[in-house]
């Protein structure tokens, strides 16, 4: 999490044996956590100087949310008619937490977890996987947009998007969502 909430900076080296020293665990270990890292985006390897946290530029910032605007609004067109009443309850609880957070890492961890409870009843693996990566390397974006000046607010695409569900109209929470992560900077 500490690429993602921005306190590696773009192109700083990831060193093996200090990460291993620090987390008490192997090189081997490491070694695997930067392969995921990379073929998650947030790490690149530079060859033959090891390995370094990505850099954060506005391609790549447009490339995630023409991304989120598509797949995400598909993953709840089949996941509005599945949710269950307990699924639908447990969004509506991460909605309210959302509108209560104090801080912005708090808003953020508790808004990805919405986004993926709006999903929920897609049982689509592979696209929620993909969806939550997303998500991720979005959320490093915002942080290094928009975490220290953040303040509190409420979403109302959330609530709106809610009462799409609780009216089992899939179309209009994607049509929702699209306008949701368009107005994403």
């Amino acid at each position: 999490m500490g690429i993602v909430r921005g306190e590696l900076q773009p192109g700083e080296k990831l060193r093996q044996d200090h990460i291993a020293r620090k987390f008490g665990v192997s090189h081997v270990t490491v070694r695997e956590a930067l392969l995921r890292l990379a073929a998650h985006g947030l790490a690149r390897s530079l060859p033959r100087r090891g390995m370094c946290v990505s850099p954060l530029d506005r391609n790549t910032i447009d490339e995630l949310r023409v991304m989120r605007q598509a797949l995400e609004p598909a993953a709840l067109l089949h996941s509005v008619p599945k949710l269950t009443a307990a699924q639908i309850a447990e969004v509506q609880d991460i909605h309210a937490q959302c509108e209560a957070s104090a801080t912005a890492f708090e808003w953020e961890e508790t808004n990805r977890r919405f986004h993926m409870a709006i999903i929920a009843g897609c049982g689509m693996p592979r696209l929620t996987e993909e969806i939550h990566n997303l998500q991720l390397l979005y959320a490093r974006h915002f942080f290094a947009r928009h975490a220290d000046r953040w303040k509190p607010r409420s979403d109302p695409d959330h609530g709106a998007i809610i009462a799409a569900i609780h009216d089992r109209d899939a179309v209009r929470a994607g049509t929702i969502m699209r306008r949701h992560l368009s107005r994403q900077a």
